[in-house]
């Protein structure tokens, strides 16, 4: 089965492009399969995030030729941040400035302060999974329009009209779409119906991966989609050093206990994360793993 490690970040809590440029490329160097970033205005907790937010999107962008070899990507976008028409054509051109090394995560949106922040409208929770609903219809459905062809929606929440579906993306027949999380119902109805890979955040457990794992398939089967077509991936948290010492000043550079660490993330020496991620990659479906490696800090070397 074949496996990819990718790296996962969230500059809302203090990054400028700067970092994760520098992350960006020693992910690159290092052998990793890709570099998401997190789509947040707003630090969550204690602190300011300084100096504060970066578009994913236009970061994205830029990185994009920055690198040369490492897939790109948001883990996730929030549909409540963009209409879908705008977010077609933003990441339809950053896979063309990548060379078609794109991938599009996108959710519901959750975190109501940082929408307050920025002024952003929040929407109940029901209008927000029926808006992520019509933007996977839409930005998929205008990717996968022909040359040549228009494409029309007329949605509760959006209606596009005789639209030329461009620009169209380098990839074909589109760049591939995540869906995650752990709704029970309409989460792994959506990633059956639009997503290539189905990501499961922060499990405690390869028992618990695979759980959510087998509803999404559950989900597929029922609308006849063969569950090998998809990938599914586990997205863990990852503090790791060469020695305790090591691994004890990285868990403090995140403000995390290291025994807390241990219980609940891939934390610990070399041999201990390891194991940790093997499990997960044991409880992976057909159709290939990935591990998704989560830091919330973009220093180098700080936290890894």
């Amino acid at each position: 089965m074949p496996v990819a490690l990718r790296i996962f970040t969230e500059p809302q809590f203090g990054a400028t492009y700067e970092d994760q440029l520098a992350l960006a490329r020693e992910t690159e160097v290092l052998g990793f399969d890709a570099f998401f970033r997190s789509d947040h205005y707003l630090t969550m907790g204690a602190g300011l995030g300084e100096p504060g937010p970066t578009d994913s999107w236009v970061t994205l962008g830029a990185l994009a030729r920055e690198t040369e070899r490492i897939r790109l990507g948001t883990m996730v976008t929030a549909a409540t941040f963009r209409h879908p028409g705008p977010l077609a054509i933003s990441v339809a051109q950053v896979d063309a400035m990548s060379g078609g090394r794109v991938e599009l995560g996108l959710g519901a949106g959750w975190y109501e302060q940082e929408h307050a922040a920025y002024g952003i409208p929040f929407p109940p929770q029901r209008e927000r999974f029926e808006r992520l609903e019509e933007q996977l219809a839409i930005v998929t459905g205008l990717w996968e329009t022909p040359d040549g062809e228009r494409f029309g929606f007329d949605g509760k929440h959006y209606r596009l009209v005789d639209s030329p579906a461009l620009p169209k993306p380098l990839q074909k027949p589109r760049p591939p779409v995540i869906v995650g999380g752990w709704g029970k119902t309409r989460t792994p109805r959506l990633a059956a119906r639009y997503a290539d890979e189905f990501n499961v955040p922060f499990a405690p457990r390869p028992a618990a991966f695979t759980s959510q794992v087998e509803a999404v398939r559950a989900a597929g089967e029922a609308l006849g989609r063969d569950p090998g077509s998809m990938i599914w991936s586990a997205a863990r948290t990852v503090v790791c050093g060469e020695d305790e010492a090591t691994y004890a000043r990285r868990a403090a550079a995140i403000g995390r206990d290291p025994g807390d660490l241990r219980t609940n993330a891939a934390a610990g020496t070399v041999a201990e994360v390891t194991d940790k991620l093997a499990g997960f990659v044991e409880a992976g479906a057909e159709g290939g793993f990935r591990g998704w490696l989560h830091s919330r800090r973009c220093d180098v070397g700080r936290s890894f």
